[in-house]
């Protein structure tokens, strides 16, 4: 189903569409019946889902994310990404992870994701330690580093 251009496509959408922060918008990419794993949270269906983005959003202040694709396959992207943020008390954080996509590949949903698997881990940084200062700008390629 995907070629490279069109899983590079997906990814680009889909950093655009968390960087809005809004979890009406984001929710609409996903299956009414989706499945997400994400950290030790399991979440079904879409309504679910834009609860569980209020919650994160709330909770991560000031959160800019960058993605990279990883690998595609069939309805299938792997990817990894980046984000920064900081908790109510000013501290913050950069999260890395990895994401498992699967996408309806006919009927209805056709083109949106079924299935998202997060592994995500945090670590404390200095704001000025911060790489990540908002939604990248056109034409900014992302080069994730590993740490």
């Amino acid at each position: 189903m995907f070629t490279e251009e069109t899983a590079r496509a997906k990814v680009q959408a889909a950093e655009d569409a968390w960087n809005t922060r809004d979890p009406e918008r984001v929710s609409l990419a996903y299956t009414p019946d989706s499945v997400w794993r994400n950290r030790d949270e399991f979440i079904v269906g879409r309504e679910r889902i834009r609860e569980f983005l209020a919650r994160k959003w709330a909770r991560e202040l000031d959160y800019a994310l960058r993605k990279e694709l990883w690998g595609f396959r069939g309805n299938r992207i792997a990817v990894r990404f980046q984000y920064e943020w900081h908790d109510a008390g000013g501290q913050w954080w950069r999260s890395y992870g990895n994401e498992l996509w699967e996408f309806a590949d006919a009927g209805p949903h056709s083109g949106l994701m079924r299935r998202r698997e997060a592994s995500i881990n945090d670590v404390r940084i200095a704001e000025s330690e911060r790489r990540i200062p908002g939604p990248r700008a056109p034409g900014e390629e992302c080069v994730l580093p590993v740490f």
